[in-house]
């Protein structure tokens, strides 16, 4: 396990944040970690959304299991976290 910098653009947040996460961590994961610095704060929870993970130069939804040193991610990488159905 390592501790693993990402860059988080919230949906509904004006701010990016730099988050740092460990490299073990899953998609689900860097969602909650994303949703301290944003939801409840510059931005309204979601009641029955899923928070999912999305590459932000592609779009690329990532699988919400996938751990961080799987996606191919690199340090300070911006990270998109946007409210979904599934």
């Amino acid at each position: 396990m390592a501790i693993f910098p990402l860059s988080s653009n919230f949906e509904g947040d004006f701010v990016i944040q730099l988050v740092v996460v460990d490299d073990a961590s899953t998609m689900d994961e860097v969602a909650a970690a994303c949703a301290v610095h944003s939801v409840n704060r510059r931005v309204a929870p979601r009641p029955g959304k899923v928070m999912r993970v999305r590459r932000h130069s592609t779009g690329e939804v990532f699988p919400r299991d996938l751990q961080v040193k799987a996606a191919g991610l690199m340090p300070t990488e911006t990270v998109d976290v946007i409210f979904s159905d599934i």
